[in-house]
Order: structure tokens, then sequence, then C-alpha cells
């Protein structure tokens, strides 16, 4: 495997450009909007940037990596690409749709990786006719710096597709856990409850952001309250991610927080809008 494709250039996408372009391949970075794909450039040029600054790499180590990204602006530039990592929005239709079209021009071999962090793989292995090939690769952000991978198999993935991911994951300098397909997969499945019961402390007054952030900060030595990293998160995907296990799992406990729902309904999307549970 030499070139890897990645569509989306928003935080994730242009996260994972760069860590397979620091390991030494070839990258095709995919995004349709041009001015959302010279954000995703100038973030990748700003974090190799630090890393040199830390000496984590040298200046020619970042220059290699910079120059093995292409930029591209339609699936169809993909197609030389052995393998392909998909970073877009959080709804299935999306993904689903974006699958199908790579299905019909790549290469027979080429596998399919989803960084979706709650929805089925084994749905959206569905929608090909690759379904053995097709695999949950759900980084964490911010990717050049966290180390874990939750590889999620569908119940059509096969045994070498999840070896081949597990293998790219450990080239990228990533710890791989492997996880069956069920709403939220491990991370979110409990993450997002705990965001959700936040917010419903908040909106019952129970006490304030600051509060509720502090008491997990230092009463439970989290690097940052669940409202903060909500916002970071976006509050957009922290509604998408709980109605997907809401769909996925039943019962009340899973239902957005109406709170959040209302603050997703007016824009406040967190850092990424400038308003959230905080200002920015």
């Amino acid at each position: 495997m030499q070139t890897i494709g990645v569509i989306g250039a928003g935080t994730m996408g242009n996260g994972i450009a760069h860590v397979c372009a620091r390991a030494g391949f070839d990258v095709i970075l995919c995004e349709v909007s041009q001015p959302a794909l010279e954000r995703g450039l100038a973030a990748i040029a700003g974090n190799l940037g630090r890393e040199v600054a830390k000496s984590k790499l040298t200046s020619q180590e970042a220059a290699d990596a910079q120059a093995r990204i292409l930029p591209a602006s339609s699936l169809e530039a993909l197609a030389p690409c052995e393998f392909v990592i998909e970073a877009a929005t959080e709804k299935f239709d999306v993904k689903a749709q974006i699958f199908r079209t790579l299905d019909s021009f790549l290469a027979p071999g080429a596998v399919l990786a989803s960084n979706t962090s709650s929805i089925s793989i084994t749905k959206l292995a569905a929608a090909t006719r690759r379904p053995m090939q097709v695999i949950g690769m759900h980084f964490f952000n911010p990717v050049p710096v966290m180390k874990l991978v939750e590889i999620i198999r569908g119940l059509q993935t096969s045994q070498a597709t999840f070896d081949a991911v597990k293998a790219l994951s450990e080239q990228l300098g990533k710890i791989p856990v492997e996880v069956n397909d069920a709403a939220g997969f491990v991370s979110n499945r409990v993450l997002m409850p705990l965001i959700n019961e936040a917010c419903y402390a908040v909106m019952e007054g129970v006490a304030t952001p600051e509060a509720i952030d502090t008491i997990f900060r230092e009463g439970m030595a989290h690097p940052m309250g669940p409202l903060t990293l909500a916002d970071f998160i976006g509050l957009d995907v922290c509604v998408d991610i709980m109605r997907v296990l809401a769909e996925g799992l039943g019962g009340a406990k899973y239902n957005p927080c109406p709170l959040l729902v209302r603050m997703v309904d007016a824009g406040w999307l967190g850092r990424k809008s400038g308003r959230g549970f905080y200002t920015y």
C-alpha cells in the first residue's frame, strides 16, 4: 500500500492526512469545498510546524510530509488509492453515498474505511459490493497526538481486511483496539451519555458548566470537563451521536438533552462556531 485517500479536510480528515503523510504514505486529500480544503492544508502545515518546533520532526521531514499530500476536489481523483479513509459528516446517508460512489470505480482490492464515531459499519458495508473490505477506523482528536484507533469490524468484514487495518494503524504510530459493531462502539457509548447527563445538570440548575467541569478536572483527574469536551467535539456532533445511540440501543437515557438540542438549533455548536457552553 502506497497511496491512501482521505475524504474530508476538516479537523479529523486533515489530522488523518497528516499522520499518513508523516508515516511516508502518499495521500490524496479530497474535499468538495475549496475554502475547506485550503483551511485543511493550512492546518496540516501549522501542525507540522509545531512538531518541528518541539523537535518531533526535522524541517525536511515536515516539508517531505507536506509534499506527499495531493489536494483534490472530486472523489474520482481517489481512483489510484488502495485504501480510502472517509472522514465526512456524521450522517449515514452522506457516508453511504460516498461509499457507493467509491465502490463504483476503485480497484477491486481497495479497502474502504470510515472514521465514523457511532454509525454501523455493517450497514455502511451493505451499501457496497465489497462488504468484506469495509471497516471502521475511528481516530481520536487531535489525530496527530492521540494514539488510539478503534477498529470496528462489520458483520461482513474479512480477517484480511482487519489485519491490514491493524497493521496500518501500527505503521501510523497508533494503538489499535478491536471493537465489534454496535452503536457508539465503546468510546462514544460510554462518553456521550456522560456528556448528555452533564447537559441535563446544567438545564436543571444543578450547577454551572464551570462548576461541573471543575469537578471532573480536579476531582476525577480528567484533562478537561465534559462540557468543555462537548464544545471541543461540536455540540451538533454530540446530538448526532446521541441520536444514533437512541436508534441503535433504545431507551430514554440515550435521547439528547433538550438543552443540547436547543443550543444546536441556535447555531451554538461549540468552539467551531465561537459559542457553546462557553464563549470562544
